[in-house]
């Protein structure tokens, strides 16, 4: 078997609009097709790809509008119908206002003391 990954993505929303997805989404999709053994840890900002009602459509910048725009939470869905584990920061989802009703199904909350023992399970961990 080959080694455990969990990657972890904390600054959220970057390179969405250039790309109409998360670049570390996308990568764990692509590291999952080749059979890698990954998981991925939404903290700090990037806890909000979760939620569920999220709607970038209309979005605009002057006068250029975003005609593709991301859909993180449906990106972390297909990823969990990978079986892909997808844990989400509890305590940062409340420092935002975001409770755990508002998220897509089958995101696993963990608390920030726990997250020593997350790590514990992955051979590697990468923060990007």
């Amino acid at each position: 078997m080959g080694k455990r990954i969990l990657n972890i993505v904390s600054s959220g929303w970057r390179a969405t609009l250039e790309e109409q997805d998360d670049t570390i989404v996308w990568l764990t999709h692509a590291m999952r097709g080749a059979d890698a053994r990954v998981a991925v840890l939404l903290q700090e900002n990037a806890v909000g790809y979760a939620i569920r009602a999220q709607d970038a459509s209309g979005l605009a910048f002057g006068a250029r509008r975003q005609t593709n725009p991301p859909r993180l939470a449906d990106d972390l869905a297909k990823l969990i119908a990978k079986e892909v584990r997808v844990y989400y920061v509890g305590e940062d989802a409340a420092e935002r206002g975001i409770e755990a009703p508002e998220l897509i199904e089958g995101v696993e909350p963990v608390e920030r003391t726990k997250l020593p023992r997350l790590f514990a399970e992955f051979d590697r961990v990468l923060r990007w």
